[in-house]
């Protein structure tokens, strides 16, 4: 018998006492959030089985807490070797790229695990789908961040497609609105996020932004003065206020001029 064969055949025995003490010792501090016992103990099974797919995935998602992307990606990419389908590694994975700058391979990975998380009647369950468009959003802020604001507004509608009731994404899609020289549309998406959720105050307050950039000061302070009624602690509020009272006018980032 080849080595190989050996390997593969101890692989599907059940595991030993120790090798079991290790599994659960190892998800019980991954669980909790202990990071070097969850290692310590995943790798101390992974010397003698390596072909769970869960365990790799775990590694992967631990050491990306301690900032080992690459080492990450390679934990991750072993899972899904072992399971391409992995959804749960895919987005892992195109969070990973993400991180890295390579936007393209996480759009692509995103869409591999969006493809293989389908029903056999061919939609999302709903966890998936909100997981994806929270990476989708994600690509979003990266794009913003990096000025490329037509990327980012159509990777916030992406995600958006995905999960409509988002309401932080839309929020995130207004500012890149305004951002973009698009005020009238930006207010549409913050009025539709108070709609779904007249809590939002982050949204409350940048729609009183986008007002005064429009030249509606008048409404602007009303809806400034509505925030600060509900919650007195609102200091963006109150300096907007101050600022269009009595100082410079504030441009649509929020920034004095």
């Amino acid at each position: 018998m080849t080595r190989e064969m050996d390997t593969a055949q101890h692989q599907r025995q059940p595991l030993t006492p120790a090798e079991r003490e290790a599994y659960e010792l190892g998800r019980r501090s991954y669980e909790r959030g202990d990071v070097s016992d969850a290692l310590s103990q995943f790798g101390r099974l992974l010397r003698t089985r390596s072909g769970f797919a869960d365990v790799h995935y775990m590694v992967g998602t631990l050491l990306e807490r301690r900032d080992e992307l690459e080492s990450a990606m390679q934990s991750l990419r072993e899972a899904l070797r072992i399971n391409p389908s992995y959804t749960e590694a895919l987005l892992a994975l195109a969070s990973l790229y993400e991180r890295q700058g390579d936007f393209e391979r996480s759009r692509e990975t995103a869409e591999r695990a969006r493809a293989t998380a389908r029903t056999p009647e061919g939609a999302l369950d709903a966890t998936t789908r909100g997981k994806l468009a929270n990476l989708q959003a994600q690509l979003g802020d990266a794009y913003r961040e990096a000025g490329d604001l037509p990327e980012a507004i159509e990777a916030y509608r992406k995600a958006l497609d995905r999960c409509p009731k988002f309401h932080d994404i839309r929020h995130r899609l207004g500012i890149a609105l305004r951002e973009a020289g698009l005020p009238d549309r930006a207010l549409a998406e913050f009025s539709r996020v108070l709609r779904g959720n007249p809590d939002f105050l982050d949204a409350a307050v940048q729609l009183g932004l986008t007002l005064y950039t429009l030249g509606r000061a008048d409404r602007a302070v009303e809806q400034w003065k509505s925030v600060l009624e509900r919650n007195p602690e609102r200091a963006d509020a109150r300096m907007y206020l101050g600022l269009v009272r009595t100082g410079p006018p504030v441009d649509d980032t929020g920034q004095d001029r």
